[in-house]
């Protein structure tokens, strides 16, 4: 009975959808499994350009289809598919030390397109980009915590605080690549 209410919401939603947005959708969750796939090894948690492409996501395909993107993504990897970082894959990943960056990744892209999609200013992007970072570096420390032994102060430490540079600098990379795709399809 649940699996075919779920079912039916599924096909629901997908009816709704555009062939030219289902394209989008598959993009960004490919560019989410590639930029998982550049990683500067640290622990607990690797730096990756995941978060880049969760936010750019929201920011090109609206709340709703950036959502979807980052859930297709991760449906992928749950079902065996090696699309997280290292070519990793498996439901395990959710309930590890990169679970809870993970299972931000859509909110984070909600969220920042449904900011883009009330205000589409430079500074309004900027900060709708810097709010999706903060989602998934405090969702995925506060989890981190769980394997830390609920010391939050070390979670905070070793999985926000240390990616705060890097995750700027994605941030002004990001807010660079959306400002030039915009200003090129404006024009023609």
């Amino acid at each position: 009975m649940i699996v075919k209410e779920l079912s039916n919401q599924i096909v629901h939603v997908l009816d709704k959808i555009k062939s030219k947005q289902l394209l989008g959708i598959i993009s960004f969750s490919l560019l989410t499994f590639l930029s998982a796939q550049f990683i500067i090894p640290v622990q607990p948690v690797p730096f990756t350009l995941q978060t880049m492409i969760v936010i750019l996501s929201g920011a090109f395909l609206g709340a709703r289809n950036g959502l979807l993107s980052q859930l297709i993504y991760l449906a992928l990897g749950v079902l065996g598919l090696p699309v997280f970082a290292g070519f990793s894959a498996g439901i395990l990943k959710l309930f590890g030390p990169t679970g809870g960056y993970l299972l931000s990744f859509p909110f984070a892209a909600f969220l920042t397109g449904y900011l883009i999609e009330k205000k589409n200013t430079n500074l309004y992007v900027f900060l709708s980009f810097i709010l999706g970072e903060l989602i998934v570096l405090i969702g995925g420390a506060s989890y981190l915590a769980l394997f830390l032994n609920g010391n939050f102060k070390q979670a905070f430490v070793s999985g926000a605080f240390i990616f705060s540079v890097w995750d700027f600098i994605k941030v002004i990379a990001a807010f660079s690549i959306y400002k030039a795709i915009n200003i090129r399809f404006h024009k023609e």
